[in-house]
């Protein structure tokens, strides 16, 4: 298509009959000119004879691969460029590229046709070496205010030049609206394709219309309540979990389950649902079974080296994919962290953070729930250390620290399954003991004095060279059987502590108990 206009425009009109194209015939053959010049698309007639002999001096030079021959000789493109003549562009081809007039357009290729149109007429040179004179390809070409214009390019040759190639029509379809759509699609594809791979949570695309075939089956087979089919059928539930196919998983899920590559973390799928992800698995199971299946579970997965994941999995069916099930999308988020720290959080609440006993909140309400429960007989032994402010004045708060955790120790060896065992102030203790009697209670609290005694003499030499303060512990013990109030027993038991510690100052003289 490029080259300099043909000198003469004033050749004879190229002239052939519609008729055949009408729906009757016509009483006169059309004039080409009007059909050429009022055409919709960009048409060219130009002169390739020129293209023509250059191709067959090739050939007769012994060139018989045009594209390794126009490798080590480019030049060849130029000459063959230069050989093409344009006779004659029609109106709407100056309207496409701008150009005032025809001889403007004409003295101005060099800005129309540059850049990769190179690179397009040479597979046009390569196909007309193979004797493809028609063709159809996608081009760029340029108006003259330098607008790119992505065309669509067709070629033929016009009847009765099939011989010298000295009148081709070319046409010329601008296709920029659907190239930048196709663009945009393809821009949108990626930009989705990339919120996908570097999404901060896990995502899988899943396919499980097996599993709905699987269900499906079992309505078929007449099951009617899936939570009793599975709960007579204990293994329907991991089989049903193999009919799951990861189709595709992003950067965030193999971080996640610590997997090098999808085809690691699939060959290993059965470590991760596992164990407790059944029970997650049996809850989405039952909401697809009755129509529901956005929805969100939490549960445990496993990544795999073993390690336990608290997550959060959302699904949801991807758009077509509704009536089968081959597209799902899961969304798993990793909550590990979040519930560690609730976990921490809870903890705090509840216990005492230099003993790791319970604290006095939590064994209070406990103290009430075995009341309104009517758990009785219930039991307190009330606890309460001697000599704290003799070991803070000796060796400072780190010996008076040292020496609470020990009477914790001793509390919590003495402590079982059920026994609610609090710090309830700076030096006082409680067991309290739902269901048990008196006699339970005494030998908690004889075991206690047992172990204190025990404790100092394997500790005698440490105390010594610390505080000089040996573990000593104040035990009072109440019972209080149906009907009596549970801070009534907590009391008696209170004041039998206090009896315990008056007694055992009498022996060794009196401290500040409230030195803490």
């Amino acid at each position: 298509m490029l080259g300099p206009p043909q000198a003469d425009f004033a050749a004879p009109p190229v002239r052939f009959s519609l008729t055949a194209l009408a729906s009757k015939p016509m009483s006169a053959d059309l004039d080409f000119q009007d059909v050429f010049q009022h055409s919709r698309v960009s048409l060219w007639i130009e002169d390739y004879s020129g293209i023509r002999g250059q191709l067959e001096a090739l050939r007769a030079q012994g060139v018989t691969d045009l594209s390794a021959h126009l490798d080590g000789h480019p030049q060849v493109i130029d000459a063959c460029i230069a050989a093409i003549q344009v006779v004659d562009v029609n109106a709407y081809t100056l309207r496409m590229f701008g150009a005032p007039t025809r001889q403007a357009l004409l003295d101005n290729l060099h800005r129309v046709f540059r850049g990769d149109m190179y690179l397009h007429f040479r597979k046009e040179l390569e196909s007309l070496w193979l004797g493809c004179v028609e063709m159809e390809m996608e081009t760029v070409n340029y108006a003259l205010d330098g607008r790119a214009i992505h065309l669509q390019l067709s070629r033929s040759i016009l009847p009765g030049h099939e011989h010298d190639w000295s009148r081709i029509l070319i046409s010329l379809t601008d296709i920029g609206e659907r190239k930048h759509a196709l663009d945009e699609a393809a821009h949108n594809q990626s930009y989705v394709r990339s919120l996908f791979e570097h999404s901060p949570i896990s995502l899988w695309v899943q396919d499980q219309s097996a599993v709905k075939a699987w269900l499906e089956g079992l309505r078929a087979a007449g099951v009617e309540n899936l939570q009793r089919y599975l709960a007579d059928h204990p293994g329907a539930l991991a089989e049903s979990l193999k009919l799951i196919k990861v189709l595709q998983v992003n950067q965030q899920t193999l971080a996640l389950y610590r997997a090098g590559s999808q085809e690691e973390l699939v060959a290993g799928i059965g470590r991760v649902l596992r164990d407790d992800m059944c029970l997650l698995w049996r809850a989405q199971l039952l909401d697809m079974w009755s129509g529901k299946f956005e929805a969100e579970y939490e549960g445990v997965n496993y990544a795999l080296d073993g390690s336990a994941l608290d997550v959060v999995v959302r699904t949801q069916l991807l758009p077509g994919a509704e009536e089968t099930w081959e597209r799902v999308l899961i969304a798993i988020s990793d909550v590990t962290a979040r519930k560690k720290a609730d976990a921490h959080i809870a903890y705090l609440g509840t216990h005492d953070m230099l003993t790791g006993l319970f604290n006095r909140g939590y064994f209070e309400k406990h103290c009430e729930q075995a009341e309104r429960e009517q758990n009785y007989p219930v039991s307190i032994v009330m606890i309460d250390l001697n000599g704290l402010k003799l070991a803070n004045d000796g060796g400072g708060h780190e010996a008076g620290d040292a020496l609470l955790r020990r009477a914790a120790e001793v509390i919590t060896r003495v402590a079982q399954p059920g026994d609610v065992a609090a710090r309830i102030g700076g030096d006082e203790f409680a067991l309290l003991l739902p269901g048990q009697a008196a006699v339970a209670a005494q030998d908690k609290a004889t075991r206690i004095q047992a172990l204190v005694r025990a404790g100092n003499r394997a500790t005698e030499r440490a105390e010594q060279a610390n505080s000089g303060v040996p573990l000593s512990l104040s035990v009072g013990v109440a019972t209080g059987e149906a009907g009596t109030p549970v801070e009534q027993v907590q009391n008696q038991a209170d004041r039998r502590m206090y009896e315990a510690k008056r007694a055992h100052y009498g022996r060794g003289g009196p401290e500040d108990r409230r030195g803490r």
